[in-house]
């Protein structure tokens, strides 16, 4: 009898584990250069037993091929669209083109939990020119989703950003979060909507930005989850160990303060890059994401709000054609690298099997580009490598930043090089690179080798001798990209240190 009650103990408790963390969804982005078959992602996703995907559009690539597949599902709307969006016969459209016809009810079709419309629109650098649009926008969608007979299963709601709460200079503390006085009337039409249609309130949290503007001031141990000396005090003896769980509770508290104390929050991104900054590399980027993980097993949640919580990772795969204008992190947010490896061993479910690796992926020869060894003159090559490849990895900071100025000079060209599917003629830049089979990569400096894709950028071939390039500038890594990068602001109010900074992000 003692026997059977112990493994019904194991068993309970082994689903109860399972349970929480299925609250577990990611991003999936896709502004890179080499794009993975969505079919082999969507293969990995499954054996990872991920449940739930958040994209920033509406591919429809993607989407077919999470068919089938039982994965909750979360699109995008741009928020180059929501002017149009006021217009209800332009959302009864968009809603009939992009969610309809996907027959999100089937078994058979996708199955779309979410639609986001727009994304932190209230970002201050907008200058109001959503605020008063995104509302309508988002009352106009649900409708549609309602008449199409879909909205007990497919809810539309607003990612926005964590600086719509704040707490105050004087208060500075969780429970005294409010909302910003100047977006107060357009989110409270928000509100409305949401809270009419069961819809989650979306907030997007990163702890490393906390830490990375903090500029030394934000206290390290609290943008993770092993505990702190001096948690910060709330009223009632409440006690902040995290900055996520005082981010979240400064968020309830300003959903309470708008009279909606029992609405569902949802995080919508929430990561650690692993590269192009001292705080962001592979060791920190598996102990915070290993912390909230283990976090999310336990069930707790946060003290105003205990209980399961759902988020999404950000991000799925590393993004080389993001801008960089933020910080030359923004190429590495991804748990996998380009190539579909994941970065480092981390285990979703409580059941000792880490991540996979997306199948069928082909990587090139073991070959890379590197300087010639009497090459003295670096810079005019090293500007045009980066201009058409990431090369953020040799800033400082970031991983690639001890090595010399020839050794980086070889890591811009077989960046370069790579990117061009090792092409022959992008490998030799006035005739002062070669290819070697000697792999170069030194200390955590790893010279990466391309995979085959057919999402490529078309190649383009190296400087040549005697040619004229100087005309050939192409944008750089940090502005390419599939739309314009779009002005951000975040304020974090964690801990009781409040930081405002001006971004750009993609």
């Amino acid at each position: 009898m003692g026997k059977l009650l112990v493994n019904v103990f194991l068993v309970t408790f082994l689903v109860f584990l399972g349970h929480n963390v299925e609250g577990l969804g990611v991003n999936w982005g896709d502004i890179s250069s080499h794009k993975l078959p969505p079919k082999d992602v969507v293969k990995m996703l499954q054996e990872n037993g991920i449940k739930k995907v958040k994209l920033f559009n509406n591919d429809e690539t993607i989407l077919n091929s999470l068919a089938g597949t039982g994965i909750e599902v979360m699109i995008g709307i741009s928020n180059q669209l929501l002017k149009d969006l006021v217009n209800p016969d332009v959302a009864k459209k968009w809603v009939k083109e992009n969610v309809t016809r996907y027959e999100p009810k089937s078994p058979k079709g996708v199955n779309i939990t979410l639609v986001g419309v727009g994304n932190e629109p209230f970002l201050r650098d907008y200058k109001d020119t959503l605020t008063n649009v995104t509302g309508p926008a988002l009352e106009n969608i649900q409708n549609a989703l309602n008449d199409a007979g879909l909205g007990d299963t497919t809810k539309a709601t607003v990612p926005l950003n964590a600086d719509v709460y704040l707490s105050p200079s004087w208060n500075p503390v969780p429970s005294g979060g409010f909302f910003r006085a100047d977006i107060i009337d357009p989110l409270n039409y928000i509100l409305k909507v949401l809270n009419k249609n069961k819809a989650p309130f979306m907030v997007n949290i990163y702890p490393f930005l906390s830490l990375f503007y903090g500029n030394g001031a934000f206290p390290f141990d609290y943008a993770f989850f092993d505990g702190v000396s001096n948690p910060l005090k709330d009223k009632d003896g409440v006690e902040y160990t995290n900055c996520f769980d005082a981010n979240l509770d400064t968020c309830a508290a300003a959903l309470a303060g708008a009279g909606y104390g029992n609405m569902t929050i949802m995080v919508g991104e929430m990561g650690w890059p692993t590269d192009g900054n001292n705080y962001g590399n592979v060791t920190l980027a598996e102990k915070f994401y290993k912390g909230f993980v283990s976090y999310l097993a336990k069930g707790k949640g946060s003290p105003r709000r205990p209980g399961n919580v759902e988020a999404y990772l950000f991000a799925l795969f590393d993004e080389d054609r993001k801008s960089t204008l933020p910080g030359n992190f923004e190429t590495h947010w991804g748990l996998y690298y380009d190539d579909g490896t994941p970065k480092f061993p981390l285990d979703l479910h409580g059941n000792k099997k880490t991540l996979v690796s997306v199948p069928n992926v082909e990587k090139l020869s073991k070959k890379w580009c590197v300087i010639k060894p009497d090459v003295k003159n670096f810079t005019d090559l090293m500007t045009y490598a980066c201009d058409r490849a990431d090369c953020t990895p040799l800033t400082n900071g970031s991983s690639c930043q001890d090595i010399n100025d020839a050794a980086k000079a070889s890591y811009a060209v077989n960046a370069y090089f790579q990117n061009n599917q090792q092409k022959a003629d992008s490998c030799n830049f006035e005739g002062k690179a070669t290819v070697t089979t000697k792999d170069p990569s030194q200390g955590t400096c790893n010279f990466t080798i391309g995979f085959k894709s057919l999402t490529s950028l078309s190649p383009s071939p190296s400087p040549l001798p005697s040619s004229d390039h100087s005309d050939a500038k192409a944008p750089s890594s940090s502005s390419s990209s599939a739309s314009p990068s779009t002005p951000k602001v975040l304020a974090f109010t964690s801990m009781g240190i409040s930081f405002l900074v001006s971004l750009f992000f993609m």
